[in-house]
């Protein structure tokens, strides 16, 4: 559900109403039960929403909602539009539950809604956010995020780290880890089997031999050459203003790029609304919307459902996907 007092309710609610979302997959929410039930009422969709219990219910596909609720007390009056450690501590919880739940096989994959990161901070979890979150939950030895949007697959070498501070981030073992993780999601997930990975460079021109920074050279390249020494197709350092272009026309399949707005910005001037996020390196699926909790908007019946439903169908297809292969 992600955080109640965010977006996360009513998108679900929305995705989960349209027939073409039921036709792929049979969707449960992990969350607070009394709080899909107000969303359902307020939006006046036609869906009924149910408890289950994990017991071996059947779920119908059409008109019903089925909400697995974790709480051991039920959710209290809480703030919509507030950041609270209440909300926070639920949120974490419902994907606690997920996970396990997924883990142990009763579900196929997780699409999470967003949470508010200094609620579950509030809450005691100390995380910047899903991604590390569930990397500890599955004990995933190598993760990252990847997010799509239209003719563009891009994985993160660095995410939310402030650009003062992002040239000193950036390692040659980070680089050529996000290269790895690209071209084993793009084989495995995506069933592409000679992958090609463009690598954006840091700085403009690609550093233009040094005149303008020596990232290119001193940590990037060799994490591309690295990449190729184990048969991995991957470029060198390419200024990011041509290497996005050249991905959207098909040259790449997939692009590492070293910061979150040098990939962000490319992506959602493309497919604003309908990018997905997806945490790649994880023995379970999952993908989750591109946006957050939009607070200024949240319980007033105006958000976008676009990006869940994206991410619903990518979760339901890779799904399908890892059953055919297994």
């Amino acid at each position: 559900m992600g955080d109640p007092a965010g977006i996360g309710p009513e998108v679900i609610a929305k995705a989960c109403a349209m027939p073409a979302v039921r036709r792929l997959c049979r969707p449960v929410v992990v969350g607070s039960l009394p709080v899909m039930e107000h969303t359902v009422r307020s939006l006046r969709l036609p869906l009924k929403v149910v408890r289950v219990t994990g017991h071996g219910e059947s779920i119908e596909r059409l008109r019903t909602l089925p909400v697995f609720d974790p709480l051991e007390k039920a959710l209290g009056q809480f703030q919509m539009s507030a950041v609270s450690k209440q909300t926070g501590a639920a949120s974490a919880l419902f994907v606690e539950k997920a996970v396990r739940l997924t883990m142990l096989g009763c579900f196929d994959g997780i699409v999470t809604a967003p949470i508010n990161k200094k609620a579950i901070n509030l809450a005691g979890y100390d995380y910047p956010g899903h991604t590390e979150l569930l990397a500890d939950l599955t004990k995933a030895k190598e993760s990252g995020m990847m997010i799509l949007g239209g003719p563009l697959r891009i994985i993160f070498v660095t995410t939310h780290v402030a650009h003062r501070e992002l040239a000193a981030t950036l390692s040659t073992e980070k680089i050529a880890k996000a290269i790895r993780l690209m071209h084993k999601v793009l084989r495995e997930s995506f069933g592409i089997a000679r992958p090609r990975i463009g690598v954006a460079a840091l700085n403009p021109h690609a550093g233009e031999q040094g005149l303008f920074g020596n990232e290119e050279a001193r940590v990037i390249a060799p994490a591309c050459r690295q990449a190729r020494a184990r048969g991995i197709r991957a470029s060198d350092p390419l200024p990011a203003d041509t290497l996005f272009g050249k991905a959207v026309r098909g040259s790449y399949d997939g692009v590492v790029a070293m910061y979150h707005d040098q990939g962000l910005i490319p992506l959602k001037l493309l497919a604003f609304g309908t990018c997905v996020n997806m945490t790649v390196g994880l023995p379970i699926i999952r993908t989750s919307v591109d946006h957050g909790t939009a607070f200024d908007i949240a319980g007033k019946g105006k958000a976008d459902p676009g990006s869940m439903v994206e991410a619903i169908t990518l979760a339901a297809r890779l799904a399908a996907r890892k059953r055919r292969v297994q």
